[in-house]
């Protein structure tokens, strides 16, 4: 598992197609938007790509200013089923 939170800033006048390029990557989730550019977004692994790559995609994103990873969480283990 690997989670990523990322705030990103966009030009407001560029923000829809910024906010239709996000729906199209595997992982990626908008968990705010405040309108005026500025937009939450968590990232997560996926079969189709990891989350290290969708950051790294971000900024080739045409009207993204700046992309701040905030917190990263992984783990590789699995949890514990328990015995019945």
């Amino acid at each position: 598992m690997n989670i990523s939170s990322v705030v990103l800033r966009a030009k407001p006048e560029k923000l829809e197609a910024v906010r239709i390029q996000l729906a199209t990557m595997p992982g990626v989730e908008i968990c705010a938007d405040c309108k005026d550019g500025c937009v939450v977004l968590t990232i997560e692994d996926t079969a189709r790509g990891s989350t290290a790559d969708a950051y790294a995609s971000l900024r080739d994103i045409d009207g993204v200013i700046n992309a701040s990873l905030v917190y990263q969480y992984c783990d590789d283990a699995f949890p514990e089923e328990p015995e019945q």
